[in-house]
């Protein structure tokens, strides 16, 4: 981990240096307590409603019992109340599975706030991490364990975190400017793969992953560099849904358009 420092201002956020199983090296801006406790205050307010709603609907189902059952009412209503207690866990552990399954890490107030929960080796997070984040969220919550093991760790890991090999990192989509070459035949074929291709299923992840590649390729071995290379196309040609690289382009070239496309594809969304 990498700390970054201003002459002005020391209230920087921490850094993450993250390896893909490329072999690429990714870093990330960690999310920060601050950025992470106001997705939670967001995540706790929607939960919280949900919540209430259910249990209004349990009080409710409580009268109508009081005065259909008569005698049985004593054991209708502990089974009553048994069903919302679980519920309310399947409620609580669920919002954050569910969502953080679906939405690539990320829960309404994650996405507001612009934080999204990665794996430790840079990948989006996966059903079995979200379970286990979740499952432990109260032991994070109890005294605010989690506050303090989040201000503490290295990687501002918390319990559930440190259990299910996760980090929580700004979302960042900036772009940065390439520092690489760029060849006039990329520049062609990045314009087809915008008409052609699902461009969008790219990941900030996935560009991050292909821009490291292209500003670091000077530097590799010439065989690795192939290797990596045509291990990073085939990847990316099943995440945009693309059967074959059109003749006549090398996988670099292949590469080069794809950062092209996406980096135009977010341009023209904002």
């Amino acid at each position: 981990m990498t700390r970054s420092y201003n002459l002005f201002t020391m209230n920087l956020f921490n850094k993450i240096k993250l390896q893909t199983p490329e072999s690429v090296e990714l870093e990330f801006t960690l999310a920060g307590i601050g950025n992470r406790a106001y997705a939670l205050i967001i995540d706790y307010i929607i939960l919280g409603f949900t919540l209430f709603l259910s249990l209004v609907i349990t009080i409710f189902l409580t009268y109508q019992i009081d005065s259909v059952l008569g005698d049985l009412q004593g054991k209708a209503l502990q089974w009553l109340w048994a069903i919302e207690a679980l519920i309310a866990f399947v409620i609580y552990v669920g919002y954050f599975v569910i969502f953080e399954t679906i939405w690539q890490g990320q829960t309404p107030g994650k996405k507001r706030i612009k934080i999204r929960v990665i794996r430790e080796n840079g990948k989006p997070v996966r059903l079995t991490q979200s379970v286990l984040r979740a499952l432990l969220r109260p032991v994070d919550d109890i005294f605010f364990i989690g506050v303090f093991f989040i201000a503490f760790a290295k990687k501002e890991q918390r319990i559930g975190d440190l259990v299910a090999g996760t980090v929580v990192i700004q979302d960042e989509q900036t772009i940065k400017s390439a520092n690489f070459p760029i060849s006039d035949e990329a520049k062609y074929l990045a314009v087809q793969l915008r008409i052609e291709t699902e461009i969008n299923n790219l990941l900030p992840e996935d560009f991050a992953t292909i821009r490291d590649y292209l500003q670091r390729r000077k530097m590799m071995i010439l065989k690795y560099q192939h290797q990596l290379s045509r291990k990073l196309a085939d990847r990316v040609k099943e995440i945009i849904g693309l059967e074959n690289i059109p003749d006549n382009y090398s996988h670099n070239q292949f590469l080069e358009a794809i950062y092209l496309a996406y980096q135009q594809t977010l341009y023209s969304e904002k």
